[in-house]
Formats: structure tokens, C-alpha cells, sequence
């Protein structure tokens, strides 16, 4: 091989957004569990009772955190209001008041519900905020749109040298792992449109994109081993080309994947919206009439 192969596992330090979005993900799911523990604890230690001014003056906070919610999705219709700010703000606005308004209500409720119309409130919040995490969790997966991830699939393909017009590819050492590469790719985004294809695209494709790569870095061992002997590698570069092969693999991978759960992310997100809204419908109602009976008896 030429002096050029032993360059060609190099990656740039480049669209690493899907594992953003993965960290992201298990970082809410973290936060909103610590959360729920803390309010436990706080419940637990008897500094008030649900009836008293301080927790009446906590649900008034996690109240009005709540109504502030509702200027996310007024800023997509109220002309002026789409000049403050950018759209990203907006949303990451949206989620910490989603957790902290819901947080002190729950705070507030002690674990406890007095009445029927409290406790439709509360379950209905405790819904909304699960529904909205899920919402959170599509929406990351979309809003970059089709043509942001076929881009980065496109950029991906020329930087491995996996498209019809290069002679050469950087995994030429290894043709197993090329072969099975391709054939994930052309599989996946030649599935016919469908609900069916839809629920496998989200459910099972990532764990046929880990089982894949699995099988690529138990292919790339050997090739990269008879590298080594003839190139006469250390066993700290022998270990960094692994790394770049295996890097290179991942990020491919994903890529094709990002791809072929667009289609199904979005028509998800869509019917999200449809299920989302009766829920907080019901959140506020119930809520007005918890206030209502609140100050009335």
C-alpha cells in the first residue's frame, strides 16, 4: 500500500451532535430523577404542611412558572414577540421552567393529594411533564431537518471514500467491514415508507447499528494487526488506529441511521403534538378549578 493508506483512518473532531443528543437525554432523565428524590426528601422532613402559607406561596411560584410555559408556543403566533430572541432560547426557556414549575408544585403537594380536582391537577402535570421530555427527546432527533443529516451523511461518505465516485476507500485494508458498512446503508435507506418500517427504525435499527458495529471492530482487527507488522508500528499508534478506524465505523453508522429515522421521528412528533395538547388542556382546567376551590373554601 501506499504511503497514503497510513493516513487514511484520520478523523476530524467533527459532528459529534448525535452523541450530544444521547448525553443530553440521559442528563434530563438524571436531573428530573434527582429532582423527584430531592422533593421526596424535602416532603419528608415536615417543614410545612399543603395547607400552610409557605407551601401556598411555593405553588404560586411553580403556578406561574407554568403559565409562563405558554409563551413558547404564543411566540410562534404574536407577531412582535417573534423578534425576541432566538427560537433555541425560546425552547431551552420552555424546559427549565417545564422542570422547575412542576418541581415546586410537586414540592408543594407533599406527595400528597387532598381532593379529586387536586389530585387530577397533579397527575395530569406529572403526564404533561413526562409527555414533554418525550417531546424533548424527538425533537432534538428533528429539528436539525432531512437535509442537515443526509449533509453530514454526504460529508462522511467522501471523508471515508465510501461513494461510487472514489476508486480507493479508507477502509480498502479491511473489505469485510466496507461490505457490511455499505449494505447497512443501502438496507436502511431503501426501506419502503411505512408505520411498520417506522416502529423498527426507532425501536430495533439502533440496536442493529451497535450489533453492526460490533461485528466491524471484531472485522478490523486482524487487517489493522498485518498493518502494524508491515508498517512497523508502535503499540501506541497500533492503538490509536484502532481507535480512528472504530471512530470512523460509529460516526458512519450513525449517520445512516440519523437518516433513516427521520421519517419516522417526524411523523412521531407529530402525532406527539396531537396526544400532548388534550393533556395540558386538562392540566389547566383542573388547575384553575384546584384554585378556585382553594380560595373558596
Amino acid at each position: 500500500m501506499s504511503s497514503a493508506s497510513t493516513q487514511t483512518l484520520s478523523v476530524a473532531p467533527r459532528r459529534v451532535a448525535p452523541r450530544r443528543a444521547v448525553s443530553g437525554d440521559l442528563l434530563l432523565l438524571a436531573l428530573i430523577v434527582a429532582l423527584v428524590l430531592a422533593a421526596w426528601f424535602i416532603a419528608r422532613l415536615g417543614l410545612f404542611r399543603s395547607g400552610d402559607d409557605v407551601s401556598y406561596w411555593i405553588a404560586v411560584c411553580g403556578g406561574s412558572m407554568m403559565l409562563l410555559l405558554f409563551t413558547y408556543p404564543l411566540r410562534k403566533y404574536v407577531h412582535f414577540m417573534q423578534r425576541l430572541g432566538k427560537v433555541k432560547s425560546w425552547f431551552w426557556i420552555h424546559i427549565v421552567l417545564g422542570i422547575a414549575g412542576p418541581w415546586l408544585i410537586l414540592v408543594h403537594s407533599t406527595f400528597r393529594v387532598g381532593s379529586l380536582n387536586a389530585g387530577v391537577a397533579l397527575y395530569s402535570m406529572v403526564i404533561v411533564v413526562l409527555s414533554g421530555v418525550i417531546g424533548r427527546v424527538i425533537y432534538v432527533r428533528v429539528h436539525r431537518g432531512l437535509h442537515g443529516e443526509r449533509t453530514t451523511l454526504r460529508e462522511l461518505q467522501q471523508r471515508a471514500g465510501l461513494t461510487e465516485s472514489d476508486a480507493r476507500s479508507r477502509l480498502r485494508f479491511a473489505p469485510a467491514v466496507e461490505a457490511r458498512l455499505l449494505a447497512f446503508e443501502r438496507r436502511e435507506l431503501a426501506s419502503a415508507p411505512g408505520w411498520a418500517t417506522y416502529l423498527r427504525q426507532v425501536v430495533v435499527l439502533p440496536w442493529q447499528q451497535w450489533l453492526t458495529y460490533r461485528a466491524c471492530v471484531t472485522e478490523l482487527r486482524e487487517p489493522l494487526r498485518v498493518q502494524a507488522q508491515e508498517r512497523g508500528w508502535s503499540p501506541d499508534k497500533a492503538v490509536e488506529r484502532q481507535r480512528q478506524a472504530q471512530v470512523m465505523v460509529w460516526r458512519y453508522l450513525n449517520a445512516v441511521v440519523r437518516v433513516a429515522q427521520f421519517s419516522a421521528y417526524e411523523r412521531v412528533f407529530a402525532l406527539w403534538h396531537v396526544a400532548h395538547l388534550p393533556f395540558v388542556f386538562l392540566m389547566v382546567v383542573s388547575a384553575i378549578v384546584h384554585v378556585v376551590a382553594v380560595h373558596a373554601y
